[in-house]
C-alpha cells in the first residue's frame, strides 16, 4: 500500500453491506468521521464502533460536516447522482459506488459538479485490478494480440428471492435499475476498458424465474459490432442454479486466444499465443461475501490505495468518471435495443 505522509478525513453515506469494506479499506490512510443513513440504528452502529459522527439525513450530515477529504457513496443505485453532487457542491472528494448512476445525463451532471467545484469524483471499478484483468490490459496495450476479431462475455450468476427478500431498493426500476447496472457493471466496465465503444448492437431481455420479486430482467442476451470491427456476444443472467457459475470474458486475436474466467474474472482460464504468455500471476483477493450470496473480488484496498495515492500526492486517476460514463452508456444502449426488441 500507499505511504501515507498526511491522514484523510473520511465521510460515509450509505451504512449497507458494503459500506463496512469501505471504512475497513479507510483505516490505513485516516479516521472515518461521520456516516449517514436512513435508517438511524445502522448508522449509529457504525458511527459508535469508529467513534465518528451519526446522520439520518444527508441534509444534516451536510450541515455539520465540514473538513472531510472524502465521502464514499453507498447509497443504492439511484441516489448515486444526488448524493455525489451534493458532496462536490459542498466541498468534499467523491468516492462512489458503482453504478456511477443509473443514466448518462446524470453522470454529466455529476462530472460537472466535480469541474465545477474543483473537486474529484472517483467511482468503484474494482475488477480492473483482478491479476489476469491486469495482465490482459497489459497485452492489449502493446499489441501482443494483434487485431481482435470477436469476443464473448458470460456472467452467469445466481441471485435468488431471498436476495430481494424482505422488499428493498434492489429490485425496484428507480432505485436498482436492473441486473447490468447491479450485478455486472463490472463487467461491463471491462468490455469498454478493453474494446472501446460499441458502434450498434441487438440485445432481448426477459424475466423468466423472478417475476415476483423485480420489475425487470433477469436474463439479457446481446450481439455488438465495436467501432474497432470487434465482434461481439455477451450473456448475463441470474438464474444460474443455486449458486454463481462463472463470469469470463474471451478475446479472439490475430496473435493469441485468452480467456479470463473464474466465477469472478479472477482466473486466467486459458491462453495460447503467438508471442509472450502471462506467468507467475499473484493471487487475487477473496470475493465479497454477503451471507446467502457472494460479489464480485473484494479489491477495495486497491481502489483506496489508487484514491488516496490521488488525493495525497496528484497521481493519475485510475477510476476516472469518464469511463465509468461510457459504462452506463453502453448499459443504457442494451436496455434501449432490448426494449426496442419486445416493442415495450
Amino acid at each position: 500500500m500507499t505511504s501515507v505522509t498526511k491522514q484523510l478525513s473520511f465521510g460515509l453515506i450509505g451504512c449497507g453491506r458494503i459500506a463496512q469494506r469501505h471504512v475497513k479499506m479507510m483505516e490505513p490512510y485516516g479516521q472515518l468521521r461521520a456516516v449517514c443513513d436512513i435508517i438511524p440504528e445502522k448508522a449509529a452502529a457504525l458511527a459508535d464502533k469508529y467513534n465518528a459522527h451519526s446522520y439520518a439525513t444527508i441534509e444534516a450530515f451536510l450541515q455539520h460536516e465540514k473538513d472531510l477529504d472524502l465521502v464514499a457513496i453507498c447509497t443504492p443505485n439511484g441516489w448515486h447522482a444526488q448524493h455525489s453532487i451534493s458532496c462536490l457542491e459542498k466541498g468534499f472528494h467523491v468516492l462512489c459506488e458503482k453504478p456511477m448512476a443509473l443514466s448518462v445525463t446524470d453522470c454529466r451532471l455529476m462530472m460537472a459538479a466535480a469541474e465545477q467545484n474543483d473537486k474529484l469524483l472517483f467511482v468503484v471499478k474494482q475488477n480492473r485490478y483482478n491479476p489476469p484483468v491486469v495482465a490482459v490490459k497489459q497485452l492489449l496495450e502493446k499489441n501482443a494480440l494483434g487485431k481482435i476479431s470477436s469476443m464473448q462475455l458470460n456472467c452467469f450468476w445466481n441471485r435468488s428471492a431471498a436476495y430481494y427478500r424482505p422488499a428493498t431498493w434492489k429490485g425496484s426500476l428507480d432505485m436498482d435499475g436492473g441486473i447490468l447496472f447491479t450485478q455486472f457493471s463490472h463487467f461491463m466496465d471491462l468490455v469498454y476498458w478493453f474494446l472501446g465503444d460499441v458502434k450498434n448492437l441487438h440485445a432481448y431481455s426477459g424475466n423468466f424465474l423472478h417475476e415476483n420479486e423485480i420489475a425487470f430482467e433477469d436474463t439479457c442476451v446481446v450481439i455488438a459490432g465495436f467501432l474497432s470491427g470487434v465482434l461481439g456476444t455477451m450473456h448475463f443472467t441470474i438464474n444460474s442454479y443455486d449458486q454463481n457459475m462463472e463470469g469470463s470474458l474471451t478475446l479472439f486475436g490475430e496473435k493469441g486466444t485468452i480467456k479470463i474466467g473464474g466465477q469472478y474474472l479472477n482466473e486466467l482460464e486459458y491462453q495460447h499465443l503467438a508471442g509472450e504468455k502471462i506467468t507467475d500471476l499473484p493471487p487475487g483477493n477473496p470475493p465479497n461475501e454477503y451471507g446467502h450470496y457472494t460479489g464480485s473480488m473484494s479489491n477495495h484496498d486497491k481502489v483506496y490505495a489508487h484514491v488516496c495515492a490521488a488525493l495525497l500526492s496528484d497521481k493519475k486517476i485510475t477510476t476516472n468518471a469518464f469511463d465509468s460514463m461510457k459504462t452506463v452508456e453502453l448499459i443504457e444502449k442494451i436496455y434501449a435495443a432490448a426494449k426496442q426488441a419486445t416493442g415495450s
